[in-house]
């Protein structure tokens, strides 16, 4: 059995279609097509379907599970953390999405890279946003999908390499904080009356380190900094990381905007993965995009999509949507 997910958003399946002969003909995959695409599956289940028998004898014994207990078909991590958080009850806060449809909500799954995952009732076609796939993370739902090739991973790499970082390190472990909250502390210092994002008024960054995903679909493009100086102190360093924040920031709201000029209309961010457990992060992406930004009460929002399957697969709940 395969996942509806993995196939249409990764394999050019469609829900009504099926596969398409001509796709992997024209690739020289044309041995995948024979004996009803045995090789790579034609038994194609939505995410939440139950799988077979449940799970096997020997794999129960593994996990320390009763053999037979309900085992869901799939989605792909991201789409997890996505349906985890994008239904999120947001009554009595005040914010634009409350008692609107789900269309109004960005879910951003960020990580060490990151994906926003914007859902529609109708097809939209986005330049530089992969989709729309139908069904791949909310039944009956129209899915795109933007992306950014390196998120938690550039702000590592960014932080790591500067020479203040021994520095840096040393002075969190006697703080007792890790290195991200010392240095959002450091900028805290540092700013005196200015809001912390006027501090790099002469620093910018260029934060596509490996490639563009979404919206410029430019994997030659290389990362870049402007506004350096002959300074090597910690000042320094939690600045380049205050402005490679922003950076990110700033194509999060490139993708947003042209998901925008596409079609969809989006009030509300929604976001999960580790480095909404930034305040920085997540305080930067609400100043840029201008839209107000909720996290969930359980952090790990991929689990809770996985959890949802499952309790879709034991027939506790009707449907995805009731679940959440």
């Amino acid at each position: 059995s395969r996942s509806l997910c993995t196939v249409v958003c990764k394999w050019t399946y469609t829900s009504d279609g099926g596969w398409d002969d001509s796709f992997w003909q024209m690739i020289g995959l044309e041995d995948l097509v024979k004996d009803k695409y045995e090789k790579i599956g034609n038994h194609v289940l939505s995410p939440g379907e139950s799988v077979g028998k449940g799970l096997m004898p020997e794999a129960a014994e593994d996990l320390g599970l009763p053999a037979g207990i309900a085992v869901a078909a799939s989605l792909i991590d991201a789409h997890a953390g996505g349906l985890g958080v994008i239904g999120g009850d947001v009554k009595g806060h005040n914010l634009p999405c409350e008692n609107q449809p789900i269309t109004s909500r960005l879910a951003m799954i960020c990580g060490t890279s990151s994906c926003h995952m914007g859902v529609s009732e109708t097809p939209i076609f986005v330049p530089g946003v992969w989709g729309p796939y139908f069904s791949a993370m909310v039944p009956g739902l129209w899915l795109n999908e933007g992306g950014q090739s390196a998120t938690g991973k550039l702000i590592d790499h960014v932080v790591r390499g500067h020479v203040a970082f021994p520095e840096l390190q040393s002075k969190a472990a006697a703080s007792a904080h890790s290195i991200y909250t010392y240095l959002n502390s450091h900028l805290d210092l540092i700013k005196r009356s200015l809001p912390v994002g006027f501090l790099t008024v002469d620093l910018h960054v260029w934060p596509d380190f490996h490639g563009n995903r979404s919206p410029l679909t430019d994997l030659t493009l290389k990362g870049m900094v402007v506004g350096l100086t002959l300074s090597r102190g910690l000042d320094e360093l939690a600045l380049i990381y205050l402005a490679t924040i922003q950076a990110i920031a700033l194509g999060t709201r490139h993708i947003l905007e042209t998901m925008e000029a596409a079609g969809h209309h989006i009030n509300t961010l929604f976001l999960c993965g580790g480095l909404s457990k930034n305040p920085l992060f997540v305080q930067m992406h609400a100043d840029i995009t201008g839209k107000p930004v909720v996290l969930s009460k359980e952090v790990e929002s991929v689990l809770v999509g996985a959890a949802i399957l499952g309790a879709c697969a034991s027939g506790d709940f009707a449907s995805i949507q009731v679940c959440s």
